[in-house]
């Protein structure tokens, strides 16, 4: 990079090196032009009214970039599919939002390696996380105001390496069925609290709730509600109490007993302890603990939008929720504009 100074009618395509100030008594002070900027055609007059016969103008290198054509190949090298970004850069940055709704990825690891690289970085929000159309998800831009080519090619090769850094998975599921067991519901002795409190979650992700079905602490009633659900066309299922290890809860065995395979039972989140997580014949199905009815967001909101998104949970997965697994229990829940499930 060269710094020179030229005549203005010469300086066309190169760059200022700092600001140039405007002053018009009582209507403006300030930068007329920025920092970075390239000379147009038409600011040369515009430069000589300021008195600019001659400026001092930067000249890149052949291995030079300007900081907006550096951040516009950022951007094209990390999206993915459901990520879009304006071309129109504003002092090297570019911004990113959510195409369509989903589930928000970030190639955690990748972007970690990008931010090493130095004179390029990258900010995003959490991964994991469900986004509708149109929020920011992510924002990049170059440091200095003119970067080595190579940073932008050491970015596109982990590109090429990891796959792109940022994405939103579409939802996948469209039906749910919800299971409410517990001999002190069903008999009429209380009056259920999880149906409200999970009917309108679930139809917040657009899940069409087929049904709701009833049943006592009865593993073969419990198992002939999940054969109705799966019937009945459903491709995630819900069941509720049942969970904890006294004696009358038998919802999670009815669940193996039906063949479904245990993923995970306990989650290191609270609330959320004794959430499960099982599968049958591929189709999900989670068992929600007592928390469910009480606390507003629990493990199951951790774990829901990634399900309806068509991630196969693992026993990992479910592990390493336990860093930023602790609720805080604010008086005013602001989920998920909050550190739980962040980890």
């Amino acid at each position: 990079m060269k710094a020179r100074l030229i005549p203005v009618e010469e300086a066309v395509g190169m760059l200022l090196p700092h600001d140039i100030t405007e002053i018009r008594p009582k209507e403006f002070k300030g930068p007329a032009f920025k920092k970075g900027h390239i000379i147009q055609d038409e600011d040369i007059d515009h430069l000589k009214r300021l008195g600019k016969d001659h400026i001092y103008v930067l000249e890149l290198e052949p291995d030079e970039l300007h900081e907006d054509e550096a951040a516009l190949r950022l951007a094209r090298a990390v999206v993915g599919e459901g990520v879009a970004f304006s071309s129109k850069i504003d002092e090297g940055k570019v911004t990113f939002w959510a195409e369509r709704e989903g589930l928000f990825k970030v190639n955690v690891e990748a972007l970690y390696q990008l931010n090493l690289l130095g004179e390029i970085i990258l900010s995003t929000r959490h991964t994991n996380f469900y986004v509708r159309r149109g929020e920011p998800l992510a924002a990049g831009r170059a440091i200095p105001l003119v970067i080595k080519e190579q940073v932008l090619e050491e970015v596109e090769h982990l590109v090429q390496e990891k796959g792109p850094l940022l994405w939103v998975k579409p939802p996948v599921l469209k039906k749910a069925y919800l299971i409410i067991t517990g001999n002190e519901v069903y008999y009429g002795r209380i009056q259920d609290a999880f149906a409200p409190m999970l009917l309108p979650k679930l139809e917040k992700y657009g899940l069409e709730v087929l049904g709701v079905q009833f049943c006592p602490d009865d593993p073969r009633v419990i198992r002939s509600a999940l054969g109705n659900a799966f019937a009945a066309g459903a491709e995630l299922v819900l069941t509720t109490g049942g969970m904890s290890v006294d004696p009358d809860d038998v919802t999670r065995f009815a669940v193996a007993e039906f063949g479904a395979e245990i993923v995970a039972y306990g989650s290191p989140v609270l609330p959320g302890a004794m959430f499960l997580v099982a599968y049958h014949e591929g189709r999900p199905i989670l068992g929600v603990p007592a928390c469910g009815m009480y606390f507003r967001t629990t493990v199951l909101d951790l774990v829901l939008p990634r399900v309806i998104c068509g991630e196969r949970i693992t026993q990992s997965d479910i592990a390493a929720l336990g860093h930023g697994g602790f609720c805080l229990n604010c008086p005013e829940c602001r989920f998920p504009l909050c550190p739980f499930g962040r980890g």
